[in-house]
Order: structure tokens, then C-alpha cells, then sequence
């Protein structure tokens, strides 16, 4: 059951089902409260006191991060969790801001003059940035011109998708509708994992997402191991080599130990990305979600004397912390692209780079000769 208040004699002793953060539970209590015109400055103050274990009960900070079930919404017999919702939209922002960004980064008609090669918006100016960076200072330097030109797309979208959705896990979209229905008084009868939000959360939080993500980069790496090795160059890779599995009689021995670490890598560096991804995200709301708890715990102990300092310290160390998660949800999104990209680029012909640099550095040799 969803409730909109506790009793005045202390903090609850039994588990708390829904979790509402600090800023929620205050300002709900406070207009619900103190609303009154005719309430005297003294009088409100007292019932902001009177309240306050109301006010400061928490609960397990992790109960505020996992993914849970939406309330009164099913397809058929299952059940929609809350990040399949956060999926979708994220899905559909990202779409139409590249979309967008992409009209705005093409070289416009020759009428403009030399302004039709300018980008034109803040947002796609910044797009256009980091898809550069991306390309030509990351991803060609590892997997050459060629592979890079055929996996940019995919790439690209890894990335950003899961940018967009680690920082929808940053705006309180939650915390805001929970205010909301507090606020209209309104009751949900919750089952065990259920919430009554309908958008909000961390997606990237979800074991299940991030597994989702991992399973497409797994399939990734070994489309471009059999189109770039072929079947026999995939098996003799996963053998070990040619060196290997074509030398001396001695070296066979070794070739069925090899087969059984490269097949257990296969499975072992899709579940590392899903791991790292997930374990990062959840890490950091729970860290918030305890920080901001700090103040509950000094209340229950010595009261407002301890309860105010050190509610003050949990807050600005929560602002910090808030800083440091927006650095790691773009450092997330670039580090499982980029794992991507070097497991894919490790499927390849050894020497791709090495062609590319030939291929470049004759080209430029031309070039001189031209000049000369």
C-alpha cells in the first residue's frame, strides 16, 4: 500500500514497501501541513517538527534503484517492467535527435554559399563533435578504415542509446510522479516489485537491459569474425591460430585447451559488458540513495542536533556525487562501445591497420609526386 504518512511516534520499524526520497516526503508533508494562510510562523515550524520521523523514514536505499513491475499494466499473463518503458522512450529520443542532428550536420544547397558545409545548432554542433572524435581518434586508429566504415552505424547507436539511458536515470522523473500522487492522496494497492510510476529509473540499472545490449554484441563480434575469418579461419582462430594448430606435434597438445578458452570467452566478454555496465549504474544511485539517508539515521539517534549537520554534509556530498554519476554515464556509454569495438576488431585479419597505413601512406606518396 502506498501511504502518505506515518505515525508521529518514531521512525517505522517494519519494512517500507514503496521508498520516497528525503525532498519528496518533506515537501509533501509541508503542503499538506501548512498550507494554511492563518498558520503562524511558530505553528508551522512545529508541525515541519512535529512530522519530521515522518518526514526522514527511509528504507533499503537499493529498493529505489532495482527495476520494477508497472502497476495495473500487462501484455497478456507478463507483466511490462519500468525499463521497458525507459527503453522505448529512450529509443524514440534518440532517433529523432540524431535524425535531426544528421539534416542539420548535411552540406546544405550551393545557393547558401561556403555556409552550407557550417552545422547549424548547439546540439548537433555537439553531435557532430563527439561523432568525429569517436570515429577518426578512436575507432579507425583500432579497427582501420574499412571495418570502422561497416560497424560506425552500430556502434554509434550503443552508444548514444545507452548515454540517453543512463541520464534519464539522473532526472527524478520517479520521485516526481510519486510526489504527485502523494500530493492527490492518491492509494495503489502494490504487489511484491510493483511501483505506480509509469516512466523513470535508471534502465542501464537492469541486469536484464544491459544483458539485452551485451546479446547484440555478441552477435556483432561473431558476424565479423565468420564474414572477416571465414568458417575455417573462425574455428582456426578459435583454435589458436594457424601457428598453432599447423606446427609442431608438440604445440597440438595444446590446441584443445585453447578451443575451450576461446569458447568460454565468447560467452565471458558479452557478460563482462553486461556486468561492468550494470554494476556501475547501480552503484551510484545506491550510493546517492544512502547519502540521502544519512539524515533519517542521526535523526533516529540523537535527533535534530545531529540530524541537520549531518544532513547538510549528505546533501552537498549527494551534489558532488551527482557530478561524478553525469562524467559516468558518458564514461559508461563510451567504455562499452568501445570494448565492443576492440572484441570486433579482434575477430579480424591481422594486418587491417597495417594496410590501411600502406594504403595511406602510398597515397600520400603519390600525391608528392604529383606535387613534384
Amino acid at each position: 500500500m502506498l501511504r502518505t504518512g506515518q505515525p508521529h511516534g518514531g521512525l517505522p520499524a517494519g519494512n517500507v514497501r514503496f521508498v520516497r526520497p528525503f525532498a519528496t516526503r518533506f515537501m509533501t508533508h509541508l503542503m499538506m501541513h501548512c498550507t494554511s494562510p492563518c498558520m503562524s510562523l511558530s505553528q508551522s515550524m512545529f508541525t515541519i517538527v512535529d512530522l519530521a520521523p515522518s518526514i526522514l523514514a527511509g528504507g533499503n536505499p537499493i529498493e529505489h534503484v532495482v527495476d520494477k513491475d508497472l502497476h495495473g499494466f500487462s501484455i497478456g499473463e507478463h507483466k511490462v517492467a519500468l525499463s521497458a518503458i525507459s527503453l522505448v522512450v529512450g529509443a524514440v529520443i534518440v532517433f529523432v535527435v540524431l535524425s535531426m542532428a544528421a539534416k542539420r550536420i548535411a552540406t546544405g544547397p550551393s545557393s547558401a554559399g561556403t555556409d552550407r558545409y557550417l552545422t547549424k545548432g548547439r546540439i548537433a554542433q555537439i553531435i557532430e563533435v563527439i561523432v568525429q572524435g569517436l570515429r577518426d581518434g578512436v575507432l579507425q586508429p583500432l579497427l582501420g578504415k574499412e571495418t570502422t566504415a561497416r560497424f560506425l552505424p552500430f556502434l554509434l547507436t550503443i552508444f548514444f542509446f545507452i548515454l540517453m539511458l543512463n541520464l534519464f536515470g539522473m532526472i527524478p522523473f520517479m520521485d516526481i510522479q510519486e510526489f504527485v500522487f502523494t500530493l492527490l492522496g492518491h492509494e495503489h494497492k502494490l504487489a511484491p516489485g510493483e511501483t505506480p510510476v509509469w516512466f523513470g529509473g535508471t534502465a542501464t540499472a537492469s541486469i536484464a537491459v544491459t544483458a539485452g545490449l551485451a546479446t547484440l554484441s555478441f552477435f556483432a563480434i561473431l558476424y565479423q569474425g565468420f564474414r572477416d575469418l571465414g568458417v575455417k579461419g573462425f574455428i582456426e582462430h578459435m583454435a589458436g591460430g594457424k601457428d598453432l594448430l599447423y606446427g609442431p606435434l608438440m604445440l597440438k597438445a595444446v590446441v584443445p585447451i585453447m578451443l575451450v578458452v576461446e569458447i568460454l570467452g565468447l560467452f565471458i566478454k558479452p557478460a563482462a559488458l553486461s556486468i561492468r555496465l550494470f554494476a556501475n549504474m547501480v552503484a551510484g544511485h545506491t550510493l546517492l540513495a544512502t547519502l540521502l539517508g544519512f539524515g533519517a539515521l542521526a535523526y533516529s539517534a540523537k535527533g535534530w542536533g545531529l540530524a541537520v549537520p549531518v544532513s547538510a554534509v549528505a546533501v552537498v556530498a549527494a551534489v558532488a556525487i551527482s557530478v561524478l554519476e553525469l562524467f559516468v554515464a558518458f564514461l559508461q556509454a563510451f567504455v562499452f562501445m568501445f570494448l565492443t569495438a576492440v572484441f570486433i576488431g579482434m575477430m579480424s585479419h591481422h594486418g587491417d591497420h597495417g594496410h590501411d597505413h600502406d594504403h595511406a601512406h602510398g597515397h600520400d606518396h603519390g600525391h608528392g609526386a604529383h606535387a613534384h
